[in-house]
This record gives C-alpha cells, sequence and structure tokens, in this order.
C-alpha cells in the first residue's frame, strides 16, 4: 500500500530584508499588495537579520537528514500566533490562506501550500525557550527605538531647515477665532431667585 506524505510548501533559503521587493511580490489576484497593510508595516519594524541570527546560534543547522526550515518562517509564524491569538492549527490555517501574511513571512510569492504542518510549534517552542526569546525581545525593542530616534531626528532636521513640518504635526493653514459668545457656560438653573414667600 503506497504511504501518502505531506504536502509542504517549497523550502526557501533565508534572504534578509534588503534583498526582498516589495513591488515584486507576486499575487494571484495580478494586485499589488497594500503598502500601508499592518502586516506589511510590521515586517519593516522587525530586525530579521539580528532574530536569525540569535536563532541560529542557538540552533546551528545539521548537516544530515532533512534541511532546516527557513528560520523567518518559524520565527515569524509565531510572532503572528501570539499576535492574533490562534492556536497552532488555525495559524497555519491563516498564513496559507493570507498573503500579507506569507509577505511577513518572508516569501517572494504567494503559496497555496501549508508552510508547515501544525505538530512543528511544538518543536519550536522548545528550540526557542524562554531565554532566546527574551533576547529577541529585546533585539526588536533595540531596533525600534533606533528606528524612533532617526525619525526624530529626521524631523528636527526638516524643522530647522523650515522644508516640512515634523512627521505628524499639521501645517499652520491661517487663523482660527473663537467667538466667546457661544461658549459653554457653567450657570447654575434657573438664574433667578425665587419669589419670597409672603406671610399671612
Amino acid at each position: 500500500m503506497k504511504k501518502n506524505s505531506k504536502r509542504r510548501a517549497p523550502r526557501s533559503e533565508y534572504l534578509g530584508p534588503t534583498q526582498l521587493s516589495f513591488s515584486g511580490f507576486e499575487t494571484p489576484f495580478y494586485n499589488q499588495l497594500n503598502p500601508n497593510n499592518r502586516w506589511v508595516v510590521l515586517s519593516t519594524q522587525i530586525p530579521w537579520d539580528d532574530l536569525v541570527g540569535i536563532f541560529k546560534k542557538r540552533n546551528p543547522p545539521k548537516q544530515t537528514g532533512r534541511p532546516a526550515l527557513n528560520p523567518r518562517v518559524l520565527i515569524g509564524a509565531v510572532i503572528i500566533k501570539h499576535i492574533l491569538n490562534l492556536d497552532d492549527r488555525e495559524t497555519v490555517f491563516q498564513i496559507t490562506e493570507n498573503m500579507y501574511l506569507q509577505y511577513f513571512l518572508g516569501y517572494s510569492s504567494y503559496i497555496k501550500e501549508p508552510p508547515f504542518d501544525p505538530s512543528l510549534f511544538v518543536d519550536t517552542r522548545k528550540r526557542l525557550g524562554q531565554q532566546l526569546l527574551g533576547e529577541m525581545n529585546e533585539k526588536i525593542h533595540e531596533f525600534s527605538m533606533e528606528r524612533s530616534a532617526k525619525k526624530e531626528e529626521k524631523n528636527n532636521r526638516k524643522n530647522k531647515s523650515g522644508d516640512d513640518p515634523p512627521e505628524g504635526e499639521p501645517e499652520n493653514r491661517g487663523n482660527v477665532i473663537y467667538d466667546a459668545t457661544v461658549c459653554p457656560q457653567d450657570i447654575a438653573y434657573p438664574t433667578r431667585s425665587p419669589p419670597s414667600e409672603q406671610s399671612p
């Protein structure tokens, strides 16, 4: 009797964020991804090179046996699972069905097959561990702080040169005139005192 083998997605090598092309990501819908999508934005806010480096240092690839899965897919799948608060099986379903999640994981095009079997999450959690997750969280925090500092420095330079206002600050488009006569006032009602009672 022929044994049915599980179908798995093609195993791609890890590519750094600078090697991935947003405009080149192929979708089955002949439409480019929305650059403002939360997963596209989040993919630029994570230091993937550092996280993969930490993971490989603690979990060096084996010379024998089946090639290991792309570390970015494993790390990204854990991030997706916790952000969306999903179980293992539903996480794999969401990744399979959502092209934005696949872009977040570093795929170069949409793939219809599941990235891995849900049971792999059990092994992934063991390989990550609390200490390794703590190191990755620190790297993400450092990366976020560096990005914020660079953005603030860039905004300060623009503000001093008078070219553009800092990001998030509205431009001055004129004067605002306030009419105090229509402002609500804290006045107790009724304003008149009640008539005094007359004695019989």
